[in-house]
């Protein structure tokens, strides 16, 4: 991995760019089986290759991410750095209803009381006595159901305890990052990026670097689309998430797949993967950008390990980045 570490907000914590994502080894319908001691192997290897942050969630398969990831870390703990995420659960109703996962109702619920109550199970899960890093995974429908300075009080309190190091927010606009920092120290957000979904420059970057705060990126490889794997002609089957992601449309599809075609002569100057120069090129669209890739498989850590370690040259960050925007135009 590069020597180049990057702070997380003002928390001190330092990391290099890549992280792991843990959402896929939660299993569930949308992932399917998954083979839990491949899981943490994938782990295990992803901290000898020098991934220290390692992502997850309560509700990755309704607490089983949280749990592989915690039988993976034990013992290794102090290696890395972790985070997980509030204001979901699914153990009572509330008047903000999420979604159905794996057939279960899931609410939202960010009051106080709840946080310390879904910290402390995660932290069990986990097997330890503290998080890196915790984020509300989603955010309040109404602001006056689950106000941000009751949800920031009761983190800056979980933090005075020692049982959260750093607080962050996924799924948020800029008047929620405004309100989080006006109520308490917010040090990250979690949001989804790539090459084509993109509108977090405008909406979200200029208050994030005005206030200081992170960004980490999720879904960099747009599901799969950009590792140069996807077929034009591959169909996906009924309730894949993928049919949702206007990208993964026929004819844009077509598209970026020509264009990551057009790639392959940097792929061998730079003896790596597509997947490779996309994460790579991605970390240089935002400054100091965090980015998490998913991995359930130890070769899938090998691949995503060879992204920090590539140099791209300025003209072919220039070439790249024109391919990307003409495409970006073309469906805009």
């Amino acid at each position: 991995m590069s020597e180049k570490l990057i702070e997380i907000g003002k928390s001190g914590i330092m990391t290099p760019f890549l992280g792991m994502g843990t959402w896929a080894i939660g299993g569930g319908a949308w992932w399917g089986d998954n083979d839990d001691q491949i899981s943490i192997r994938t782990i295990e290897e992803a901290i000898d290759a020098g991934i220290l942050w390692f992502d997850t969630a309560p509700v990755y398969g309704l607490g089983h991410s949280e749990k592989v990831v915690g039988k993976a870390l034990k013992g290794k703990r102090h290696k890395v750095i972790l985070s997980s995420k509030c204001g979901l659960q699914w153990d009572y109703e509330t008047p903000a209803y999420h979604k159905s996962v794996d057939g279960v109702k899931v609410y939202r619920d960010l009051s106080g009381k709840a946080l310390e109550k879904q910290v402390e199970q995660s932290l069990i899960r986990l097997q330890t006595d503290y998080l890196d890093v915790c984020y509300t995974h989603w955010q309040t429908p109404d602001p006056k159901l689950y106000p941000i300075e009751e949800t920031m009080d009761t983190l800056m309190k979980l933090k005075k305890q020692g049982k959260i190091r750093a607080i962050g927010a996924s799924n948020v606009t800029e008047d929620i990052i405004r309100e989080y920092c006006r109520c308490g120290q917010l040090d990250v957000i979690q949001e989804k990026y790539s090459l084509f979904t993109r509108r977090i420059e405008k909406e979200l970057v200029p208050v994030c670097q005005e206030l200081g705060v992170s960004i980490q990126a999720y879904s960099p490889l747009e599901q799969g689309l950009l590792t140069g794997k996807a077929s034009e002609d591959r169909i996906l089957p009924e309730g894949d998430v993928r049919n949702n992601n206007p990208w993964w449309k026929p004819e844009p599809r077509k598209r970026i797949i020509a264009m990551l075609k057009g790639w392959n002569d940097l792929e061998n100057k730079y003896e790596c993967s597509i997947g490779n120069l996309v994460i790579a090129l991605t970390a240089e669209l935002i400054p100091d950008l965090h980015i998490l890739c998913g991995a359930r498989r130890p070769d899938q850590i090998e691949d995503n390990v060879r992204a920090v370690k590539l140099a791209l040259e300025k003209e072919d960050v220039i070439r790249m980045k024109e391919d990307v925007n003409r495409i970006g135009m073309e469906y805009k």
